[in-house]
């Protein structure tokens, strides 16, 4: 007889956001949670650290312990939390709308809310089978610390026409159109393209002759265009071909011996696996990029690696290594020469580096509770305002995500008035590009403002980004 389909637990999301909103450690809610239980009579409720990590990577605890951590989460936030609003089921089940439905009014009205709160989420590309087959954890990091010791192969001659500077030339030019495309429009439309380029570009590794020098640049300019090709993917939705991209283009960077190139290629892996809520994993790709490139990293990337460190140290709750991170960034753009710099490196400006820290000083926002939260939103405000401001035109989709970061500072501080007026303007740019990323900023924009629901701007604002999302899926 066979046995029963294994339950596949997915990350408790709504708990993990709640969690990191509200400041609580693993094992800070694991003693609250003892300590709330203990107080009400119920004994034998010790939850341990491990415990808690095992809630948000999909484990459902019995209750009283879902109520009594929406209880603290209320408490904490000042928002009238439920059990549903951090992904964990009430005292009744929640049941599937069949035949076999409880002739009960409670039944009832818990099946109703399951099944419009299912049917009223907003469609994002983390949830896909093909996100969840992305390389992560030691699967993902161990293979990539050979990276910063990998020397490059003997290139060997071979037979076919000549390869000359001109050729690369080429291809590199091509690959400036291709990021600009992107930029402008988003990944989906050009992503068969540019990967189409790529095999032509690297048929000439294997059918041209060129010198050891020409090889190298070839091999570099193979691996900027995967870099874009696997950026398009990424931005696609296409999260196992995005990784597969960045792998090759990766080992391509290698045998150029560019590990400067390579830096960028592991900050784009950082910003994926980030999107897909990997966050240590993007922080270590970050160190490793910081590491590996330490003797060839140009002005630009440093300060680029250490703003993207901000980041990730902010969503990672270290909000004082954050803001060490991001003042290190801001003194590293000081000594950027834009004409020295390569072409990779184009896309961080002044507006990019203001973006990135404005985002980290938002995210560092959540986990403040000190008097200081709100100069850390204000700062936060100020910097992606001045962003938008120095966002050179074509960078449509950078100016889309600029607005969808006012908005979810605004709503951090509960303004809802400004995040309602900073949505209207992220929707209207993300119906003139395609890009499944910027769609899935806006369903977590969507989630944030649920607990200002009744809030009449708020309630119109979830209702935009549900249908913009769906129609564009």
């Amino acid at each position: 007889m066979a046995g029963r389909p294994r339950t596949v637990k997915h990350p408790n999301a709504l708990l993990d956001h709640w969690l990191i909103r509200a400041g609580i450690s693993n094992e800070k809610l694991a003693r609250e949670v003892a300590r709330r239980a203990l107080a009400a009579g119920e004994r034998g409720i010790n939850p341990s650290e491990g415990r808690v990590r095992a809630w948000r990577n999909g484990e459902t605890p019995r209750q009283p312990v879902p109520q009594l951590i929406a209880d603290y989460l209320t408490e904490r936030t000042g928002l009238p939390l439920t059990c549903a609003d951090i992904g964990l089921p009430d005292s009744i089940t929640p049941v599937a709308a069949g035949p076999d439905l409880p002739w009960q009014s409670a039944a009832t009205i818990a099946a109703i809310a399951h099944l419009t709160r299912s049917e009223m989420m907003v469609p994002h590309s983390r949830d896909t089978d093909d996100a969840r087959a992305i390389h992560a954890g030691q699967d993902l990091l161990a293979p990539l610390q050979r990276w910063p010791m990998a020397t490059p192969s003997t290139l060997l001659a071979r037979g076919g026409g000549r390869l000359g500077a001109s050729d690369i030339e080429g291809i590199r030019a091509v690959t400036a159109m291709f990021r600009d495309a992107d930029n402008r429009h988003g990944g989906i439309l050009s992503r068969k393209a540019v990967i189409a380029q790529m095999a032509d570009a690297n048929a000439l590794l294997s059918t041209c002759s060129y010198t050891e020098a020409t090889g190298r640049s070839l091999f570099a300019a193979v691996a900027d265009l995967g870099s874009v090709a696997g950026w398009m993917s990424f931005d696609a939705g296409m999260h196992q071909s995005a990784q597969q991209l960045f792998f090759a283009a990766l080992h391509a960077a290698s045998e150029a011996d560019d590990k400067a190139l390579g830096a960028h290629i592991l900050q784009c892996m950082a910003r994926q696996m980030s999107h897909l809520e990997h966050y240590e994993e993007a922080l270590d790709l970050v160190c490793l990029a910081q590491y590996g490139a330490r003797r060839q990293a140009t002005p630009a990337t440093r300060s680029m690696l250490a703003a993207l460190e901000a980041r990730f140290q902010a969503i990672l709750g270290q909000v004082e290594d954050s803001a060490r991170a991001a003042g290190q960034a801001e003194e590293l753009f000081t000594a950027v020469r834009p004409d020295e710099e390569p072409d990779h490196m184009a896309f961080f400006d002044e507006a990019e580096l203001t973006a990135t820290l404005g985002i980290a000083y938002q995210i560092a926002t959540k986990h403040d509770t000190s008097r200081a939260r709100a100069q850390r939103a204000e700062k936060s405000l100020h910097m992606l305002n001045q962003a938008l401001t120095l966002r050179p035109e074509h960078r449509v989709r950078s100016k889309a995500f600029d607005h969808l970061g006012l908005a979810r500072t605004h709503l951090t501080v509960g303004e809802v008035s400004g995040a309602h007026q900073e949505t209207q303007t992220a929707l209207a740019l993300f119906g003139a590009i395609g890009s499944k990323r910027v769609g899935d900023r806006l369903a977590e924009l969507h989630d944030e403002a649920e607990p200002y629901a009744t809030v009449a701007e708020a309630a119109e604002l979830r209702e935009q980004i549900r249908s913009a999302v769906r129609a564009a899926a």
